[in-house]
């Protein structure tokens, strides 16, 4: 008897949890079909119009435009810079390289306040304007410790007798990276890439800190949300669950597919 309960409560559990986190996505997905007047807090009515037209609440598309090339330049730049420090970290001995290990842990252990805070500091020390320019630079330092992490990882699971048999073939160190580390990194690389970026995204404290009067979807979101957040910004957040899942799924289908093909040919 006990067995049995065992076995149903941990998947109940599990359920009501799934649910539970899935609860306020549920709700901005609802409500992105509401029609709704000036506030979107109370149910008014269906509606597709608020898919027809994503940007008729205003400001929301250009809030949007921006966090979204925020996102990738920091991505790109974070990626290249972590990449090249992960690579470093792993296949070469120097001095202080457990300064360096704790130097890149800082920015995943401090508060995001805290963060926010000392690059505000420094910007203004600097006399620099904020805006679009020093988001990107605050968002670079704390993606960039996920890049090193994330590529780290992948790199020490490498093995190095590959890039040797690629020096017995006569080739050249570029030629050994870009055609045999390179590949076998990319999957990481690319892991670490989309994670930078849903965090350069999705942040709302440090880039609040350091943007100024830029405005991006974050402070778009937190400035509305006073007087209820209008159904478009719904409507967006939706479609980027909705983007981000068909991704996993598709991510997902491949794998199986790359893994049953291996299983067959053996």
């Amino acid at each position: 008897m006990r067995h049995k309960i065992g076995r149903w409560i941990i998947p109940a559990i599990g359920g009501l949890a799934f649910i539970y986190l899935l609860v306020p996505i549920a709700y901005i997905f609802i409500y992105s079909f509401n029609d709704a007047g000036r506030t979107n807090l109370e149910w008014r009515g269906f509606t597709w119009g608020n898919w027809l037209n994503p940007c008729g609440a205003p400001a929301v598309c250009q809030a949007l435009g921006n966090s979204l090339q925020i996102g990738v330049v920091a991505t790109v730049i974070a990626t290249a810079l972590g990449t090249c420090v992960a690579l470093g970290l792993v296949r070469y001995k120097f001095r202080f390289r457990n300064v360096s290990d704790l130097l890149i842990i800082l920015p995943l252990a401090t508060p995001e306040v805290v963060l926010g805070a000392a690059l505000l500091a420094q910007f203004l020390n600097l006399g620099w304007e904020l805006g679009f320019t020093t988001i990107v630079i605050s968002h670079v330092v704390f993606c960039m410790a996920f890049v090193i992490v994330t590529v780290r990882a992948r790199v020490s699971a490498l093995d190095p007798t590959l890039e040797e048999a690629a020096a017995d073939l006569y080739a050249n160190p570029r030629t050994t990276f870009w055609k045999v580390t390179f590949p076998l990194l990319l999957p990481g690389i690319i892991a670490a890439a989309l994670l930078s970026f849903a965090m350069s995204f999705d942040d709302f404290i440090i880039t609040n800190f350091n943007s100024g009067n830029y405005e991006t979807f974050p402070k778009f979101i937190y400035v509305a949300a006073t007087r209820g957040i209008p159904a478009q910004a719904n409507v967006i957040g939706s479609a980027m669950f909705i983007l981000a899942l068909l991704v996993v799924v598709i991510g997902q289908v491949l794998s199986y597919r790359k893994r049953r093909a291996v299983e067959k040919a053996q």
